[in-house]
């Protein structure tokens, strides 16, 4: 049996009761939803396993197996709310971004103290009178990080709509065209069955007239909409004069090596390894080897 999947007080488990619902509390521990209806009569009750004073709303579902993960994760949440500065506060120190590294420095430690229960009185009151001491800017900073919030989910769920629009209108823009080609179909066959023309001609009069489909308008009208929501700006290439490629030149401080297109000619490749077929797919051959071994040669032979 698996006993993080049971319920420490009844000792109910998902294999006896699938329909389990265990949920963590804010010191880590957790009950089933039944132990906690009944433990949580009045408004307030301590916790079966360390009695932390609790309430109600401190317990929610368990979302990761690890308790201690769940743990962190409530603490983190507290003390973001808490220590939620940002690193334009820090513009007017001398050093702003090692003051704000070490500012995250200290929620790490923080954290990590309050879940792994080290110095936990002596952390909260330094929490605590963080607190009092930067009320007004954790206000501020809290008024802030809510309207980014609010624009955040604005705008995913205003992209949703965008996306549910264009879904529908592709979808029209399909249907359109199936009822179009079969139009176009059911008046080719009334012509062969009904017209007194060849078939050469009624299949040459049915020939469809290129235009632009439908779901290219479809497309088209979308990227014209969002262009003109966002505001995209007309991009002007500016004319520059074409690039010239110039030889590289090296001095070697040595008399000139020959060059690649001569030595096979001359015989300098009679005592080289030839290239093999891979190797010349990967566009090597006996003459780079050659051309190098005599650049290293004849180099730095006049100093």
């Amino acid at each position: 049996m698996d006993l993080d999947q049971q319920c420490p007080k009844c000792k109910t488990s998902k294999y006896r009761n699938p329909k389990l619902k265990l949920l963590v509390n804010i010191c880590g521990h957790k009950l089933c939803l039944n132990c906690v209806d009944v433990l949580f009569t009045r408004p307030s009750a301590a916790c079966p396993e360390c009695e932390t004073p609790l309430r109600r709303s401190d317990f929610r579902l368990q979302q990761f197996e690890d308790l201690i993960v769940e743990k962190e994760v409530d603490i983190r949440k507290r003390i973001i709310k808490i220590y939620n500065k940002r690193e334009e506060d820090f513009s007017n120190e001398p050093n702003s971004l090692r003051a704000y590294n070490d500012y995250l420095e200290e929620i790490e430690t923080i954290v990590w103290n309050l879940a792994n229960n080290i110095e936990v009185d002596e952390t909260n009151r330094n929490v605590e009178m963080y607190k009092k001491e930067n009320e007004i800017l954790i206000k501020k900073n809290t008024v802030k990080n809510s309207r980014e919030e609010e624009f955040v989910k604005s705008r995913i769920e205003a992209e949703g709509r965008e996306n549910e629009e264009r879904r529908a209108q592709f979808a029209n823009a399909v249907k359109e065209e199936e009822q179009s080609k079969k139009k176009e179909k059911e008046a080719l066959l009334d012509d062969l069955i009904s017209s007194s023309k060849s078939v050469d001609e009624i299949v040459a009069s049915h020939k469809p007239v290129k235009k632009p489909s439908l779901l290219f308008k479809a497309a088209e009208s979308h990227v014209f909409k969002l262009n003109k929501e966002e505001h995209v700006p007309l991009v002007i290439k500016e004319t520059a004069p074409c690039y010239v490629y110039k030889p590289l030149e090296v001095e070697n401080f040595g008399p000139k090596p020959p060059v690649a297109a001569v030595l096979r000619s001359k015989g300098y490749l009679s005592n080289i390894r030839s290239a093999q077929v891979l190797e010349r797919a990967g566009g090597y051959g006996e003459e780079i080897a050659c051309e190098r071994a005599l650049q290293e040669a004849f180099s730095a032979l006049f100093t």
